[in-house]
């Protein structure tokens, strides 16, 4: 087993750093991402971090937003932190950084990572950013991860369009709103969720994960039609089939389990968007969590 948990959450997140005894004091500890996964795995006697995160570069203090956090205990240097709307190889270069911090400072010698969202292709980056020097990566679990593209992406690229929706009310809203959101936000993160970008991306990752197993879970609460199967069913930003990496190839993907969550979505923000309690989020359900201690051998 690992010496260490690392959660890395995903794209426009804002996270802090927490260690096994500290955490941001007021508000969610962990930002509205990782916290109940890491009060999760904090009992069950594990020793976990979170890996810093923000909108933009800088340093993690607060998230002034929704659900978000204050007091920050441990304010980490911004090469260290993730722009979390950045450039996937940016965010990957900054989380192999903070890795390598906590090799040296914290004597953590081998790592599970578990990523949410573009947390997962974070990781991903990390590890090839790496090379096999810091911390050992013993494992990846992914949940809702976009390995082949996320809703967001293939509709800003023309991939998927209204079209596709089938008058489903959820998903017309969920791209009413995606457009101008990527607009404000993104600094390269919405160019780099499609599925054009990420199979030529994953192509160019073949080998970076031989001898590190993963496990892919992908939801799919939004289910009004089957095709196309980049859209249907999704979690509101990512289909069960990029979740799952179901077509990913097996160079890129050599030794993966993958889950499905039929009735999930995304994360708690959609969650409270569509009136669902915050347990059928993927960041949120005890059932995910079991998953990822199986994943991790507990």
């Amino acid at each position: 087993m690992a010496d260490a948990v690392v959660l890395v959450s995903g794209g426009a997140a804002v996270t802090p750093f927490t260690d096994p005894e500290r955490a941001a004091a007021s508000g969610l500890a962990a930002g509205n991402t990782m916290t109940a996964l890491r009060a999760h795995l904090l009992d069950r006697g594990i020793r976990v971090f979170t890996a810093p995160a923000r909108i933009g570069p800088g340093e993690v203090r607060e998230d002034a937003g929704w659900q978000g956090f204050a007091d920050v205990p441990v304010v980490l240097p911004a090469e260290v932190t993730i722009n979390a709307v950045g450039r996937v190889d940016d965010a990957g270069v900054a989380l192999a950084g903070f890795l390598r911090r906590l090799a040296a400072e914290e004597g953590v010698g081998s790592v599970a990572l578990v990523g949410h969202s573009m947390g997962g292709l974070f990781s991903r980056a990390a590890i090839r950013e790496l090379g096999g020097a810091g911390p050992r990566i013993d494992r990846l679990v992914t949940l809702g991860t976009p390995w082949d593209g996320s809703v967001l992406g293939d509709l800003l690229d023309d991939e998927i369009s209204e079209v596709d929706a089938h008058g489903d009310p959820a998903t017309l809203q969920i791209f009413a709103e995606a457009r101008p959101y990527a607009d404000a936000n993104s600094q390269g993160a919405a160019d780099e969720v499609s599925r054009r970008f990420l199979r030529e991306w994953n192509d160019a990752q073949a080998g970076v994960l031989d001898g590190i197993p993963v496990t892919a879970i992908g939801a799919g609460y939004f289910a009004a039609a089957t095709a196309p199967v980049q859209l249907w069913p999704h979690d509101g930003l990512v289909s069960m089939t990029s979740g799952r990496a179901d077509e990913v190839p097996s160079a890129v993907l050599p030794d993966v389990e993958r889950h499905s969550f039929a009735d999930h979505v995304h994360s708690i923000f959609f969650a409270e968007a569509f009136g669902l309690p915050w347990e059928r989020a993927l960041t949120w359900d005890p059932a995910v969590f079991a998953v990822v201690d199986d994943a991790l051998g507990l």
